[in-house]
């Protein structure tokens, strides 16, 4: 039992376990993705102004984006091919988002909603596969990207409509999509350190 357990907390990011030298990563990029998305999504619930949006860039470039990437491929040298694959999908995000914002061309407002509208209707679809892949790995990953997908539906249609509504119901949800992925990155380093598992993350079968 001990030994099916180790195999199953390997394969996902959450609860870490330790490697041949590399630490889990996990706890990284959850809690970068988690920051990020946690100042964005202020801003799109109408919590902070949208004159500060600017302030996430930071984040977005060397937290979620930079520290992010790094955990994915930190995942692919641990054989972690779902942890790769979000970790490094959601920093090119991340970096992918802070150029967008600062480059977009002089459009229409409308064309302009249209094109973010299309973005995230790719992170849509993106993040929909990638919750169907996580339902083997843990409850709180899956609660993660559940929420992540609800979050970028809504700023979807937010954009393509200009609904103001659409896309503040998105940041609430965004709120708490990096509410639960800080308590993942929380399991991860505490059950790390304590060297057992004290913050349960409900891992699949």
């Amino acid at each position: 039992m001990t030994h099916v357990t180790a195999q199953r907390d390997e394969a996902v990011s959450t609860p870490a376990s330790v490697s041949a030298g590399i630490a889990d990563p996990g706890p990284l990029g959850l809690a970068g993705f988690a920051a990020t998305t946690f100042f964005l999504s202020a801003v799109n619930a109408g919590l902070l102004p949208k004159t500060v949006e600017g302030a996430v860039f930071g984040l977005a470039i060397f937290y979620g984006g930079i520290a992010q990437l790094l955990a994915g491929m930190w995942e692919f040298a641990k054989g972690n091919t779902f942890g790769a694959l979000a970790f490094g999908s959601f920093g090119a995000f991340w970096l992918s988002f802070w150029y967008l914002s600062t480059h977009l061309p002089k459009a229409s407002a409308s064309d302009i909603g249209k094109a973010v509208g299309t973005y995230l209707l790719i992170w849509t679809i993106f993040t929909v596969y990638m919750f169907i892949a996580s339902m083997r790995t843990s409850g709180a990953i899956m609660a993660v990207f559940l929420l992540l997908s609800l979050t970028f539906l809504f700023l979807m249609l937010g954009a393509y409509g200009a609904s103001s509504g659409l896309t503040k119901l998105g940041g609430w949800l965004g709120l708490a999509t990096a509410i639960v992925a800080w308590y993942a990155s929380l399991a991860g380093v505490f059950n790390s350190t304590a060297k057992r598992a004290v913050l349960p993350t409900f891992p699949r079968a």
